[in-house]
């Protein structure tokens, strides 16, 4: 298939890219380069420059590359900056999907797999979730991509597109150091930043009802997450599908249990500060992975101490580099 990448220059949008590329599929990258990095994609791959709410660019893009299939990967993703400024995420990402949708439907793109969040399922849910759980998002970031999902099931019925979301957890690794995760909004870099820079990490909360008092989460390697989109790819490629998916490894870590992994992957001794909890933030979010293991036979491979290692990795090289 020819396969066009929203956001595709991005720290997950490119290990799907190499994913794709690896898996046979002809990939093409549509990306604004406000977070996304040139350095992460090879220069052979097509990239078409702008924004998805350019609904005229979207459509040409997708008619000049020929795309059988779009893996719409691109948003904002901050929860705390999703409280603070609800506006600009219902307009980058529901706006963005809406034209994403729009451009499929004019260019007669038939299938589209979305990156949704497990943010879709909120403090009503109890772990492990499951694709049929409660989805209450306690954020306008989770609202967000709850709301992309409904429309991406109505579009899809009234259009016949082929469809399937896929529902991350907690993303972290890498599989190279060109395509480290560089934000700023995703723990592990943000203690990597921190104790880089003689700075204590922040530990926001530890009061939740958990083990320790901090949230816990489903952290599974980029990796994982790259051949998932690559496994439901393939199948779209055969069948019409319509079908929600944890992406998950089914352990929670908690804040703190993440802090002791990076301690004993870089060596390094480091204190941390506890802050006052997020609005947004959940106590407990864990995925149930056996949809998707039973269906196609996916199932996630690295642990915690892999991921951490790996990022790891990434941010020293990239450090040595100056990049």
């Amino acid at each position: 298939m020819r396969v066009m990448v929203t956001g595709g220059a991005g720290y997950i949008g490119a290990h799907v890219v190499r994913a794709l590329r690896g898996d046979g599929q002809t990939v093409g990258v549509l990306d604004d380069f406000s977070t996304g990095s040139r350095a992460r994609l090879d220069p052979a791959t097509p990239v078409y420059a702008g924004s998805l709410l350019d609904t005229a660019f979207v459509e040409a893009a997708l008619r000049d590359f020929e795309a059988d299939a779009v893996v719409h990967i691109a948003a904002k993703k901050a929860v705390e900056e999703s409280v603070a400024d609800p506006l600009l995420y219902y307009r980058e990402n529901v706006t963005g999907m809406h034209s994403v949708l729009e451009s499929m439907v004019r260019a007669a793109t038939p299938r589209i797999l979305f990156s949704s969040s497990a943010a879709v399922y909120g403090p009503a849910a109890t772990s492990p979730v499951t694709e049929e759980s409660p989805t209450v998002p306690s954020s306008p970031y989770g609202w967000t991509k709850l709301m992309c999902e409904r429309m991406l099931c109505d579009v899809a019925a009234a259009h016949n597109l082929s469809w399937a979301a896929l529902r991350y957890f907690n993303v972290a690794g890498s599989a190279e150091p060109h395509l480290a995760d560089r934000g700023e909004t995703n723990l592990i870099p943000k203690v990597f930043r921190a104790i880089s820079t003689g700075v204590a990490p922040k530990v926001f909360g530890d009061t939740y009802p958990t083990r320790d008092g901090t949230c816990v989460r489903d952290y599974i390697h980029v990796c994982d997450v790259a051949d998932a989109h690559a496994a439901v790819l393939k199948q779209m490629g055969s069948d019409l599908s319509a079908s929600v998916y944890n992406i998950g490894t089914g352990t929670g870590t908690s804040v703190l249990e993440v802090m002791a992994a990076v301690r004993q992957v870089t060596g390094i001794d480091f204190h941390h500060d506890i802050c006052a909890a997020r609005p947004g933030d959940c106590a407990d979010v864990v995925a149930d992975p056996t949809k998707i293991r039973t269906r196609l036979g996916w199932r996630s491979r690295h642990d915690l101490k892999g991921a951490v290692e790996s990022a790891w990795q990434a941010w020293s090289a990239l450090s040595r580099s100056g990049s």
